[in-house]
This record gives C-alpha cells, structure tokens and sequence, in this order.
C-alpha cells in the first residue's frame, strides 16, 4: 500500500506542473473564447452583453472572413508541400559523406533560430530595396516591380520567405529518420537489384513515415497559425489579399476592438485546424501500420 501511495505521489509530482500549465495556458482560454464568441464586447467596456449566435451569423456574410480563409488555405497547401519536400531533399543531400556537411546542417538550419518577425522585416528590406537595385543593375524585369504591392508576387513572396526559414527545421527531423534507415536493409536491396530510386522509394521512404506524420503535422499547424511573418512582411497587403486568418482575428479583436466577433473565428478557426490535423494524423497512422 505504502508502495502504491509513492508512485501514486511520484507520478503526481511529475504530471501535476505540465496538467497545471496546460489548464491555465490552453484549456482555460479555450474555454472562454469559446463563451466570448456568444457574447457582444467591445475588449474595453465594463458591460458585457449576450449576442447569442448573432456573431456566427455574421460571418457567414463576411466576405474577408472568407477571402482570408481561401488564402490561408492556398498558404498551407502550398508551404506544407514545400517544407516538406525542401527539408526531404536538404536531408538526403546532407546525409552523404560530404566533408562540408556538419556546416552545411549549420547554415540550412539557421534561419529558423531567428525569430520570424525579425525575419519578415529582413526580407521587407531585400524585397523592396535590394531586389530594385538587382534590376536595375541586371536589367531584369522579375526584379524591377515591388513584389509586395502586387498580389500574386506578394503571396509567393511570403511562401518564399516562409521556406527559406522553416525548410532547415523540417531537414533536421528527416535527418534523423534518414540515420535511422538500418543500413543492412539499404544493403540487401542492393543485392537484389534496387538501384538508388528504387532503394528510396521501396526502402527509405517506407522506414521514415513516422517522420512523415510528424513534419506534416508541424507544417499544417505552423502554416494555419501563420501570424508574425504575415505580419512583419505585407501586414495583409496589397488590400488584404494576403491576410491569414490568425492575422485577421488580431486585427479584429485588438485592433477594430471587435473581441467577442474575433472569439467567434477564433473557435470557427481552432475547429478547421483540429478537424483537418486529426485526418491527416489519422490516416497517415494507419499507412504506418500498413507498412
């Protein structure tokens, strides 16, 4: 009994702070944005009034609500793509015997330790002042516009950028499962003729989908939450058309003062995310236990 009683405390002692962080840090603020969304608050007012569903009514007819919801989902279709295929190809590049690799590993994942807002507004400055002077000096016409007053520049901007930084954290997970393919199999597939690609798609390929789930999990949460690198580099721009989500509800809840209509996306977007994240974990579990 006595023995039961000190792991019952052992183990309490251990998951009681991380329980504790979890309720205060996430749950709690869930739970009331979720009750935010059904009342009308301005953020600042000492009244708080009751709105009911009118909040989730309006947004079905607003229109920037949606024009970002599209462009938030082009963002992530075409980022989770890219992270993933750049760190692929970065790690199976660097996972050779090169003399240069333990400084290349350095340099890709560099840019990930710098903050993403200090990030945003280094690009702003090679996107609009150093890229002109490339034009001018080249004559290239790709170089001479303001990528970031365009649209479609501005958004491919912003995925350019979004790689740059994020492919040497998706290279280091796929490093990793890549030293973890048991060399013996590599071997064996050679022996029975595989060639290279036939090695990486029948052996490697197969071994690292663990890794697989977790980097397409990182890049759709990461992707969906983009806000400080939106931030930093077109604040939305030209004329919204590169507004995440995550940037639109801190636009209306802090900015427009329209908390509780922020609280309201806020859980319409938190159910997409979840909903999108458990299908994708679920279904590429199970391809790992088809394996």
């Amino acid at each position: 009994m006595r023995t039961t009683t000190r792991q019952f405390l052992t183990y309490t002692a251990f998951v009681a702070p991380a329980v504790i962080f979890f309720v205060l840090i996430i749950l709690v603020p869930l739970i009331r944005a979720v009750v935010y969304s059904f009342q009308d608050w301005n953020g600042i007012s000492s009244h708080i009034g009751w709105a009911g569903l009118n909040n989730y009514k309006r947004l079905l007819q607003d229109q920037d609500f949606f024009k970002s919801f599209y462009f938030t989902f082009k963002y992530v279709i075409v980022t989770t793509l890219l992270f993933n295929v750049a760190g692929f190809l970065l790690a199976l590049a660097l996972n050779t015997a090169l003399k240069t690799r333990n400084v290349l590993r350095t340099s890709f994942f560099l840019p990930h330790v710098i903050g993403s807002v200090i990030i945003g507004f280094i690009w702003q400055f090679i996107i609009v002042q150093l890229f002109g002077e490339i034009g001018k000096a080249t004559g290239w016409g790709l170089f001479t516009k303001n990528w970031l007053s365009l649209q479609d520049h501005a958004f491919w901007s912003l995925v350019i950028v979004a790689v740059w930084h994020s492919a040497g954290y998706f290279m280091v997970i796929y490093l990793a499962a890549l030293q973890g393919v048991p060399k013996d199999m590599l071997e064996a597939a050679e022996i029975d003729g595989a060639g290279r690609w036939g090695r990486l798609w029948h052996v490697t390929l197969p071994l690292i989908r663990p890794a697989m789930t977790v980097c397409l999990f990182l890049a759709i949460s990461s992707s969906f939450k983009a806000f400080d690198l939106n931030y930093s580099l077109t604040r939305g721009g030209p004329f919204g058309s590169t507004e995440s989500l995550a940037l639109q509800i801190y636009s209306d809840a802090f900015v427009k003062n329209l908390f509780t209509y922020g609280a309201a996306k806020a859980v319409i977007f938190f159910l997409v995310l979840a909903g999108i994240t458990l299908v994708q974990v679920g279904v590429m579990k199970r391809k790992e236990v088809e394996m």
